[in-house]
């Protein structure tokens, strides 16, 4: 396996775990463009586009840093057009930039749920649609969202009908994708089983001890990883749970992205059951059968 000269294309990617991803890829000699917003540091998060593009250099890639809100048709045009004009195309898009705020109907400012709403669904579609027409011309396309798996059980909708609502928008562009360029380019999604240690699930959280239960980006960016890496033309229309598909890849150690060893760690919203994504052997989740979610 190997993105060594590859252009990926990722959302999002001045922080947290769209820069984990560009991290991982640019180990393998990839170049990597960073549209994100972060274009000056921020007082409650690190990083912007620029810190992130010594990162990536330091890692082994290449990088393009590009100011780019996806919410703005020719923010993304330009972007994009710098991308290929940089780099000499696009092999990969990974639309990792999403809003969250997941709180009941009536505590929801329309500010939020228009901000949710352009950038998950708006934005990952926006930003695909302005890539495609070099994704055809690549020699294994890839379409990566982080988005969940379309479980529609009430309890998921119920104690956020924004968000939910807001990200499966995401789910649904990478289900019609799947379909719509079958056997051409690779449209699959990945989803945490745990929650991932960034500031802005920090921010939801508001709480360090939960932190400690939550595992490192790190085990998003393996996945997509290994995703990018498969066969465009025969690995497509998946949604991926991140441990469960990479023990099927043959990694057993998941002790490795633990924020804290040994601790239970604490489950992510839209998880489907064992059934569908079983938790590989020696993975211990928090018990929150008691509590409302």
């Amino acid at each position: 396996m190997s993105l060594k000269d590859k252009t990926i294309f990722i959302t999002g990617a001045s922080r947290g775990i769209g820069l984990a991803i560009a991290e991982r890829c640019a180990r393998d000699g990839a170049n990597i463009v960073i549209a994100a917003k972060s274009d000056v540091a921020h007082p409650r998060l690190e990083g912007t586009i620029h810190t992130a593009a010594e990162a990536i250099e330091k890692a082994g890639g290449k990088a393009l840093a590009v100011k780019c809100d996806i919410r703005d048709e020719a923010n993304v045009e330009d972007a994009v057009a710098q991308a290929v004009e940089h780099f000499g195309g696009i092999d990969a898009v990974v639309n990792n930039a999403s809003a969250i705020f997941p709180v009941g109907t009536k505590d929801v400012p329309m500010k939020r749920y228009d901000l949710m709403h352009g950038v998950n669904g708006r934005g990952t579609f926006l930003v695909t649609q302005k890539c495609l027409p070099h994704l055809e011309k690549a020699e294994n396309p890839h379409i990566l969202v982080l988005s969940p798996p379309l479980d529609m059980r009430p309890m998921w909708f119920g104690p956020h009908v924004a968000y939910t609502s807001a990200k499966y928008q995401m789910s649904l562009c990478v289900l019609g994708w799947g379909e719509e360029f079958k056997g051409k380019i690779a449209a699959n999604a990945i989803w945490p089983r745990t929650a991932v240690a960034t500031a802005a699930i920090s921010n939801v959280l508001a709480d360090d001890a939960a932190m400690k239960q939550c595992r490192k980006p790190e085990i998003l960016a393996d996945t997509a990883y290994r995703v990018l890496n498969k066969p465009a033309a025969d690995f497509t229309g998946n949604f991926l749970i991140d441990d469960t598909f990479l023990y099927s890849e043959g990694v057993t150690d998941f002790e490795q992205y633990a924020v804290t060893p040994g601790t239970d760690l604490l489950p992510d919203f839209f998880v489907p059951g064992e059934e569908d994504a079983p938790t590989p052997p020696g993975v211990k989740l928090m018990d929150l059968s008691g509590l409302s979610h």
